[in-house]
């Protein structure tokens, strides 16, 4: 089992996941042009993908899953909330999809991979994160959360990797350049993970299996990768070098868990 991120932050996200014969892409927030070149920098095609997995549909990461989907002929699985929202800024566009609704409790498979969703307090019509395994490996991931809660900590335990949400740094936030009310809706509890609410659920997780982090979705406004790092190396009570960053740009390149 190994996963990949394609670019993580306010401009667009896309994860990939591979098992087996299975390979799986988490959230498509890129253009069809874009993804298909992020993907071929990962030495993949659209047709290796088995299927699509929706968290929620901000335009971050669901703008190009219907796109995307349509053109390759990809299978998509998201909740009912997250496709009627989907739909009313798609305008129907999922018509040429294979669609296949998930219940925010209930595990899946698809193919070598079993997807755990589980929800999320986020701004979003019925978001959800997942944890995925091949049955030996578990990868967490976990962005786009306004706040902590014990249904998150305990779903993420025992994970051998996570992806983790580092949008902001509550200093930077308040000094920044947004105005009052984005300020408002990004340090709200349904908005986003700053640095030291993600390393207080780090630190609350059963981490003795835990083998990669990496920190995601960093604001390029109001975060530096080197206070991401700090905040979860501090949770860890590791080096920070040992804490990876997924960038805009690059994401990161894969990682095995083998």
């Amino acid at each position: 089992m190994r996963f990949a991120s394609l670019g993580s932050g306010s401009q667009g996200n896309a994860l990939v996941v591979q098992a087996g014969r299975t390979c799986l892409m988490i959230d498509c927030g890129f253009s069809v042009r874009e993804t298909v070149s992020r993907l071929a920098r990962a030495g993949l095609e659209p047709s290796d993908l088995a299927g699509i997995v929706v968290t929620h549909e901000h335009a971050d990461h669901g703008d190009g899953v219907f796109p995307l989907a349509c053109r390759f002929g990809i299978p998509v699985w998201l909740t009912y909330g997250t496709l009627g929202a989907l739909r009313e800024t798609a305008g129907g566009a999922d018509e040429e999809c294979s669609l296949e609704l998930i219940d925010p409790q209930c595990a899946f498979s698809i193919g070598d991979l079993r997807v755990q969703p589980f929800t999320v307090p986020h701004d979003a019509r019925e978001p959800v994160q997942f944890v995925l395994s091949d049955g030996s490996a578990r990868l967490g991931v976990l962005t786009d959360t306004g706040c902590s809660t014990a249904h998150i900590v305990s779903s993420l335990s025992g994970c051998d990797a996570l992806v983790l949400e580092c949008n902001y740094d509550l200093d930077m936030l308040a000094s920044g350049p947004y105005p009052p009310a984005l300020k408002a809706r990004v340090a709200s509890r349904l908005g986003h993970l700053d640095n030291r609410t993600s390393g207080e659920i780090l630190a609350g997780m059963d981490r003795s299996r835990l083998r990669h982090v990496i920190a995601a979705h960093l604001s390029q406004t109001n975060n530096t990768p080197q206070l991401a790092r700090a905040a979860l190396a501090a949770a860890l009570a590791c080096e920070p070098q040992w804490v990876s960053v997924a960038t805009q740009d690059e994401g990161f390149a894969w990682r095995d868990l083998d």
